[in-house]
């Protein structure tokens, strides 16, 4: 199944300039859904191993969460700020348009564990980039990670050299 024919395109969202890929389209498709989410396992099971699955809020929470529960792996949500209850760390970081923090509990990852990352979508990498800072700066290991739909001509892998890097759908 061609997963990029299923996507939907809208322009100038959520600024004048910006071509923003839904996915919406494909979770609405009960047989894109599978196909999408068996890729993102075949995947991870290519990476080897890993003990949990980082994603961030909030497309990365729908591909990241049913992804540990077919693997049988624990779920690490990554939220904007002031949005977990625990105690947290946090790193500020750049968005394609614009600065945000994403935070992490402070017990979510544990020294020496390895982790997968999976997202919805890689850009220029600045999420990425600041989830692998919170998961290093807890003593985990990268893993690697697994992204929906990559945006190869914004580079966003540059930032992420020396990482195990796979993504479904390419742009």
């Amino acid at each position: 199944m061609d997963l990029r024919a299923k996507l939907r395109h809208v322009m100038d969202f959520p600024k004048e300039g910006i071509d923003f890929i839904d996915i919406t389209t494909v979770l609405q498709d009960a047989e894109a859904f599978k196909v999408c989410m068996d890729t993102f396992k075949g995947y991870a099971e290519q990476i080897g191993d890993f003990d949990i699955i980082v994603g961030s809020e909030s497309r990365g929470f729908i591909f990241g969460a049913p992804l540990a529960y077919q693997m049988g792996k624990g779920f690490v949500p990554v939220r904007k700020k002031g949005k977990l209850p625990y105690k947290t760390i946090r790193v500020e970081y750049d968005l394609e348009y614009g600065k945000d923090v994403l935070e992490m509990h402070a017990d979510a990852v544990k020294p020496g564990q390895k982790v997968l990352i999976v997202d919805d979508l890689l850009a220029t990498g600045g999420t990425t980039e600041a989830n692998i800072k919170l998961i290093e700066q807890l003593g985990g290991e990268v893993a690697g990670i697994i992204y929906f739909i990559e945006l190869g001509f914004l580079e966003g892998r540059k930032k992420l050299e020396g990482y195990k890097v796979n993504s479904i759908v390419s742009f």
